[in-house]
């Protein structure tokens, strides 16, 4: 995830760069069930509104709860699926705060009433995060449903009368594209102040979409829009809290922003994006799948690295004897093609494995959601200030 707001407000407050933090674990993003009321075009897990066989029973999910502490694991991402629809969920949710993990909730908003969203605060849920394609006729053909703009808007107004902090999500695609400054002022006129925008990845129903995934140009225009605004905030003392994902070359094209205002900041703000390390995919981002499966991260359920039921989370999370795992966590990864010969790698760490994966079928090839130019890549900009 990168954290576009903090990098804004570094570059406007200066000062010395901080030692960069190591997490003591992965965060988690845990699939507590598969079902969904939706039946989205995109959805990533291909969740459907049928009870899938083989589920983590309550009992066994709350072993694995255990075995996160043990792995000391900081954060948890409860997901699905709707995760609403997991009649335990405050009962884990309770253990899980009671353990000490942050604790977030991923939801399509849609279920998400008053009833729900006291119960959420009083489970002591951190942020609750609500998914919006764009505006209302664009989501709810991407959610394929009527009205589900309406209830995930009304969804998010109750969580936040509840006294939750929310988020909205927007997946960037082609085909809503155009609609980030008006959804973004809507969240704004909302009083949301968190936004984290979601590059597309080619995993579960998503893999049958792939042309929807938002052009190179069309990427370049959304994220020139987005610096702007977000750094006309900062600028404004309210930089907020605005996010991307699934794409680490958004930290590169950052760089090459602030090269052409700031030249004289570009090499501490390097500094800066190479300690925040780009692509975390089986490092400090993990994945647990609705049947107790353990994946690098949520878009490589088609690699299974262990069940939680037959060894303890820490131990599969530890054990690299798997190919794609070890090349996850060398430092630089064995990247190739453009990827391999990019200056900036170390920023991104190579970007989006998954990607590479599903259109060439070589999870080390070059990503091909990778926007920037050959002259983008080829440029050092203040490289050799970490030589």
């Amino acid at each position: 995830m990168f954290r576009l707001s903090r990098f804004m407000e570094a570059l406007r407050d200066g000062g010395p760069v901080p030692s960069p933090r190591k997490p003591a674990g992965p965060v988690v993003i845990w699939n507590l069930v598969r079902r969904c009321n939706l039946n989205c075009r995109h959805c990533y897990s291909t969740s459907a509104d049928t009870d899938f066989k083989g589920e983590l029973t309550t009992a066994e999910a709350l072993a694995v709860l255990a075995q996160l502490k043990q792995a000391r694991v900081p954060a948890l991402i409860l997901s699905g699926g709707e995760p609403l629809l997991r009649p335990d969920l405050y009962q884990l949710a309770g253990r899980a705060r009671a353990l000490g993990f942050h604790l977030s909730l991923s939801s399509n908003g849609t279920l998400l009433d008053g009833a729900h969203a006291a119960r959420l605060a009083g489970a002591g849920f951190d942020y609750v995060g609500v998914s919006l394609d764009g505006l209302e006729a664009t989501h709810d053909r991407f959610r394929r449903c009527a009205g589900a703009f309406a209830q995930a808007l009304a969804g998010l107004r109750a969580a936040s009368a509840a006294g939750l902090r929310v988020g909205v999500r927007m997946t960037l695609t082609e085909a809503n594209a155009a609609e980030l400054p008006a959804l973004v002022a809507l969240t704004e006129a909302e009083g949301i102040d968190k936004f984290y925008l979601s590059h597309f990845n080619y995993a579960g129903r998503g893999r049958g979409h792939q042309d929807d995934d938002a052009r190179h140009a069309g990427t370049r225009a959304a994220l020139d829009w987005l610096f702007d605004h977000v750094w006309a905030r900062a600028r404004q003392g309210r930089a907020g809290d605005f996010v991307t994902g699934n794409n680490d070359a958004d930290g590169v094209y950052l760089l090459h922003w602030i090269a052409r205002r700031y030249p004289a900041r570009v090499a501490d703000m390097r500094r800066r994006l190479v300690d925040w390390g780009g692509n975390a995919t089986g490092v400090n981002v993990a994945n647990i799948d609705n049947l107790g499966n353990v994946h690098p991260d949520t878009m490589w359920w088609q690699v299974t690295l262990g069940n939680v039921r037959e060894r303890p989370f820490g131990e599969i999370w530890a054990d690299r004897s798997h190919p794609l795992m070890a090349g996850l966590a060398a430092r630089p990864r064995p990247l190739q093609g453009r990827c391999a010969s990019c200056a900036q790698r170390a920023i991104c760490n190579g970007n989006t494995r998954a990607r590479a994966y599903a259109v060439s079928g070589n999870p080390w090839a070059e990503d091909p959601g990778c926007y920037l130019t050959e002259a983008e890549i080829m440029t050092p900009l203040a490289a050799e200030a970490l030589v």
